[in-house]
């Protein structure tokens, strides 16, 4: 059973989240059906990042000035899902049939949303106590105590009920202010148009601003007859007193009463888009003439019978239809992890684990998310998601920034262990790979400049910069290849080869070798020599 002010979920999506509303009226249609009248309330969700960035920090600095020592502190999860359960009140109306009510909820809400201008603003609705709404009622004096206050900077005397006049005097001369107040309108060219009769003229000339007017004269002429009745016929003509009821025309009461039943007492609000060019006195004095008016009873009493006649209260039955969401079961039975036993829960779908709780165990299964993504939530975290429009665990895109850790390897995934649900959404964010190709006069420096550079050490010491121009000139000088290691002035990082002007000479290596080859040609070549070789002789020796 569902009445009116209750705040219940709406379903208008089989897979997007509850709508959240409260229900104001309860209509019946000519077709029979009921459509409940409802305040729109929106999530999170529902509202911009930087909406909720600047309601973030106005909560923030409430928390600051209300924390004390004694409060507990709440975990990650429970300040995630905490703020599933904060709501943004709005002025929006709407009409939705009765039979999409599920539930009722429990939330809480302290920011009106406007959808249309897309702005936040604090609920004006408070409880006005305290010393800046009361007066502090000092303490009780002793008797015979004098009050040392002065009097006159606090309060002023407007009428002096032991003045020398009788009650009798005293309704006289208001019956003569009123009579000068009629008198007056009727010299009133503007008031003879709004009150064309007699009976009407003197009807306004009987407020409350007459009365007042007339004793307030009284009391500044020190109750003189004589004086305060040439006071309110000056030599200029009557004195006309005017209230509010009498300053508004027909079309500014009409477009007062439209938007009293659109915004309620929101005087601001009725001031700001209906009557700008009054003041908030004015507005707030004319509310409670009109309350006295007969008008005001008529519509009261419209407003109670129409309300009779209204439904207070609606029945919907247990919504129990099955979810287009959910994943089908084998041949209509639930089914069982191949080797478990019979009271193993359906884990169908490839083993994929629960988006939300990373379970893989569940009585039933929903497909979550996008078709292409094969994302599925079990049947607790389902709810969770109907209800409050999120997932019970916190993603790592919804932790705030000034709680992540500044250091370098906190931010990496070292010793960070992995779930594999096989779910895309929990793999890591593919990086754009890059490749850095050397030449091969890049690759020979390294081995040629070992005296000059420490490749480990270098790695170790990322931000100590390398002599480039000592490598380069030590490669140039000791490579006895035809090409030198050279960078064009638009590139200095990029290398490229070039033809040396050096002539080529062969390596050390090389030299060796050839001697080597020419040594063995000549001892053991079977055709004589180019040059004869003279035998030694001893005469050939001087001693």
């Amino acid at each position: 059973m569902y009445r009116v002010g209750d705040y219940v979920f709406f379903e208008n999506s089989s897979s997007n989240p509850y709508l959240i509303r409260r229900i104001e009226e309860l209509n019946k249609t000519a077709s029979g059906n009921v459509e409940a009248k409802v305040v729109c309330f929106y999530r999170r969700r529902d509202i911009s990042h930087s909406l909720i960035q600047l309601a973030d920090k106005h909560a923030k600095e409430l928390e600051e000035e209300k924390e004390s020592p004694t409060e507990t502190d709440h975990t990650e999860k429970q300040k995630h899902q905490l703020r599933h359960r904060e709501l943004f009140l709005s002025r929006q109306y709407e009409s939705l049939p009765a039979t999409h009510i599920r539930y009722r909820d429990t939330f809480f809400y302290s920011l009106v949303y406007d959808p249309t201008q897309k702005t936040l603003l604090a609920d004006k609705g408070e409880i006005r106590v305290g010393p800046r709404f009361q007066a502090d009622v000092p303490e009780m004096l002793q008797e015979g105590e004098a009050d040392d206050r002065d009097q006159s900077k606090l309060e002023e005397k407007l009428w002096d009920p032991e003045c020398p006049l009788t009650n009798k005097q005293i309704d006289q001369f208001l019956v003569v202010a009123r009579a000068v107040g009629t008198f007056a309108r009727a010299l009133d060219c503007s008031s003879s148009v709004r009150q064309p009769s007699l009976h009407m003229s003197a009807a306004a000339a009987s407020r409350d601003i007459t009365l007042f007017h007339a004793m307030d004269t009284l009391h500044r002429h020190n109750y003189d007859l004589s004086s305060a009745l040439s006071v309110l016929v000056p030599a200029g003509g009557p004195v006309l007193c005017r209230d509010e009821m009498e300053e508004w025309s027909a079309s500014e009461a009409a477009m007062f009463e439209e938007a009293l039943e659109k915004y309620g007492k929101d005087f601001n609000d009725i001031r700001q888009d209906f009557l700008p060019w009054k003041s908030l006195t004015s507005i707030i004095e004319y509310y409670y003439m009109w309350k006295t008016t007969d008008r005001y009873v008529q519509q009261k009493r419209l407003k109670a019978a129409e309300a009779e006649s209204k439904l207070k209260q609606v029945y919907i039955p247990t919504y129990n239809k099955p979810n287009p969401n959910q994943i089908s079961m084998t041949n209509g039975k639930m089914a069982t992890v191949n080797g478990a036993g019979p009271g193993a829960f359906h884990a169908a779908g490839g083993g994929r684990a629960c988006e939300s709780c990373y379970s893989m165990q569940s009585a039933q299964w929903y497909s979550w998310g996008p078709p292409n993504m094969q994302c599925r939530l079990c049947v607790s975290c389902w709810m969770y998601w109907k209800k409050y429009g999120g997932l019970k665990m916190p993603s790592r895109a919804e932790v705030p920034e000034e709680r992540t850790s500044p250091s370098p390897a906190s931010n990496s995934n070292h010793m960070v262990p992995m779930r594999n649900s096989g779910s895309p959404k929990s793999s890591m964010k593919t990086k754009q790979a890059f490749l850095l190709q050397a030449t091969r006069l890049t690759k020979l420096a390294r081995h040629m400049c070992r005296d000059i550079i420490r490749l480990r050490r270098a790695a170790r010491r990322p931000f100590v910069p390398i002599n480039c121009g000592a490598i380069k000139n030590h490669t140039n000088t000791h490579a006895h290849p035809p090409f030198s290691l050279t960078a064009p002035p638009s590139n200095p990082i990029s290398a490229r080869l070039r033809p040396s002007s050096r002539p080529p000479c062969l390596s050390p290596f090389l030299f060796l070798l050839l001697l080597l080859l020419l040594l063995f040609w000549f001892l053991y070549s079977p055709t004589p020599p180019f040059f004869p070789i003279k035998t030694a002789c001893p005469h050939d020796y001087e001693f």
